[in-house]
């Protein structure tokens, strides 16, 4: 008898651990999904980690990036979403959509996620969309968005999708990256530069996919650790428009990465080198020094 009711109770602490484990996760989830959406009024503006000027700056937005908001209730700040990275934004520079009618693109954040015909889990299955599926949105319905992809049209629960201020499909404008930044061939190095008139190595790179929408930070660390796009580990894996990182230990002072540049196809990076040819070149990734110091990539 002892022994039964000793096992009742076991059962009985297990089961309330079990429901107070999927309250938990339920409210988690809750806090990832948006309650609007908005649009940014300012260039330039800050993403950072707290809601305060003195917080560090997680990266930049340009003007007129849709983004998610996660909480409005905070006093001159939005807690928002963006392209996956999560942060405060000032309020003076975020209007929130009203009509919830807009047009953006998104990306899908996590695998097998469920395509629905309502903006409800009640809604029937219309496909099973994998990890990084680009999509287009055209609205915002109770947390939820509508959008058009490959597999359909449908709503997606907006807490497994990331807004991004242009067409995620890996390739998609791979060549019109490339394009846009041979075009900087010969341009001098200046350390600290990010524009035509000189550019470090992260500096290049961050210039180059603003013109596609992205917000880089400007170091080569910051760029790997971003969380934007896919993670690459091998050479082999690479196509053109990856962005591309290494790391020599005589110049990193302990960080991830010391460079960055783009990979163009064919084994050839280009980048903006601070040695040699002084500038923005293109070199060898197959073997020598950037064989040697290859870290990854990032397929955005």
């Amino acid at each position: 008898m002892t022994h039964l009711v000793g096992k009742a109770a076991r059962i009985a602490t297990l089961s309330l651990f079990t429901v107070l484990l999927l309250a938990v996760s339920a409210l988690a989830a809750e806090e990832d999904m948006a309650v609007a959406v908005g649009a940014t009024t300012g260039s330039s503006l800050r993403l950072r980690s707290e809601p305060s000027t003195s917080s560090s700056i997680i990266t930049m937005l340009d003007r007129d990036v849709a983004v998610a908001v996660l909480d409005d209730t905070l006093d001159g700040w939005y807690k928002i979403n963006y392209n996956g990275q999560v942060g405060f934004v000032s309020a003076d520079y975020l209007i929130i959509d009203q009509d919830n009618i807009f047009t953006s693109y998104g990306r899908v954040e996590g695998d097998g996620v469920n395509l629905r015909s309502a903006a409800s889990t009640d809604g029937d299955i219309v496909a099973v969309v994998g990890q990084g599926a680009a999509v287009t949105v055209n609205g915002f319905e109770s947390g939820w968005y509508s959008v058009t992809c490959d597999s359909g049209e449908g709503y997606i629960r907006s807490d497994f999708l990331a807004l991004t201020s242009s067409d995620p499909t890996p390739g998609a404008y791979a060549g019109d990256v490339i394009s846009y930044a041979k075009q900087f061939l010969g341009t001098r190095y200046v350390y600290g530069g990010a524009s035509p008139s000189g550019f470090d190595c992260s500096g290049f790179t961050m210039y180059v996919y603003k013109n596609f929408g992205y917000a880089l930070p400007h170091t080569a660390t910051g760029q790997w650790q971003s969380g934007y796009g896919t993670r690459l580990y091998s050479i082999g894996e690479l196509q053109p428009g990856d962005l591309v990182f290494f790391n020599d230990p005589s110049q990193s002072r302990g960080k991830a990465c010391s460079h960055a540049g783009i990979y163009i196809g064919g084994g050839q990076i280009i980048h903006s080198s601070s040695t040699r040819s002084n500038g923005v070149i293109v070199s060898d990734l197959t073997s020598g020094y950037y064989n040697t110091y290859f870290v990854g990539g990032i397929r955005l």
